[in-house]
């Protein structure tokens, strides 16, 4: 996974493979707390290292935030840091097309629902919010998202919340990373009520005393250990079959009997065979290419039984 910019100047950009992926994976994803805050986005990435989003989350903590941006519809907070969304280069003017408006509203009202919103938002944020979404508080009356006045009318609506603690919001941050990447809401699997954290950087994600997997600053996104593979096994997730011993850090896809259809080139997999887990690693391939390629790496693996 590299993360080079993803240019996103035209409409066209609406369409790009990377964002219909997003989309679509927001799907899977659900707020934290019964009140979400409509944020926009901002020209500097991740959005909390923005002045705006400094000033924004003085004021919403304990709630689900959610930025609105053009092309790739929405990114809850906690998915700011992961691969595409932390890459992409768009204007932030706040002027949208209609379809801009309209593929944005669609993501916002998929993923809100029937949630209370409080909408700090002005220009073509307000209409995608104002179009698509019912039960809103607007607080940006005079069309300044930092004003006193805006600022001050956005304290007052998220004092009126029911706040969620530290340890609940941290669990739904890790599980929304883990749906998004694994495209299925099964990947919870991944990040019991127990897991724990350690590192400031990388992330390293336990259970148990035990690390699972790591959570990289640079992608936002898991790389995982053997135990790890124990889970997506038994939940079924991005499985890679082999009839052999392995000899080296490299799967080449002779050797490969069967993969799960739905992974990509990128994902994390794990390697079984014998129905025993002996392998994790990144696939080089989709699924049906790892099992019909007759030649080529497959799998780079991380970490294999010795």
């Amino acid at each position: 996974m590299n993360n080079a910019k993803i240019p996103c100047v035209t409409e066209l950009s609406l369409y790009r493979p990377e964002v219909i992926r997003w989309q679509e994976r927001m799907k899977l994803l659900e707020p934290y707390s019964d009140t979400i805050i409509v944020l926009p986005c901002s020209m500097k990435k991740p959005y909390s290292q923005s002045k705006s989003h400094n000033i924004f989350k003085k004021y919403t903590k304990g709630l689900q935030e959610v930025i609105l941006t053009s092309p790739f519809g929405i990114c809850p907070r906690e998915m700011e840091r992961t691969y595409p969304i932390q890459s992409y280069d768009a204007s932030t003017t706040g002027d949208w097309s209609d379809e801009e408006i309209k593929a944005s509203g669609k993501c916002l009202k998929e993923y809100v629902k029937d949630y209370k919103v409080i909408a700090h938002v002005t220009g073509g944020y307000r209409a995608a919010c104002e179009e698509y979404l019912d039960n809103v508080v607007y607080t940006c009356d005079d069309g300044n998202t930092r004003s006193n006045e805006s600022l001050n009318n956005l304290k007052a609506e998220v004092k009126k919340a029911d706040k969620i603690g530290h340890n609940k919001h941290k669990i739904h941050d890790l599980r929304s990373i883990a749906r998004y990447q694994f495209n299925t809401k099964k990947a919870d699997a991944l990040i019991p009520e127990n897991t724990q954290t350690r590192g400031r950087f990388n992330t390293r994600i336990l259970v148990d005393k035990t690390q699972i997997a790591t959570l990289h600053f640079d992608t936002g996104l898991f790389t995982l250990n053997l135990p790890a593979g124990e889970i997506l096994k038994e939940n079924e997730i991005n499985r890679v079959y082999i009839n052999f011993d392995l000899q080296s850090n490299t799967l080449f896809t002779p050797g490969i009997d069967d993969a799960d259809e739905n992974i990509i080139p990128g994902d994390e997999v794990v390697i079984i065979k014998d129905d025993e887990v002996i392998g994790v690693g990144k696939s080089m391939m989709n699924g049906r290419e790892l099992v019909d390629s007759t030649k080529g790496v497959g799998v780079k693996i991380r970490h294999q039984i010795k």
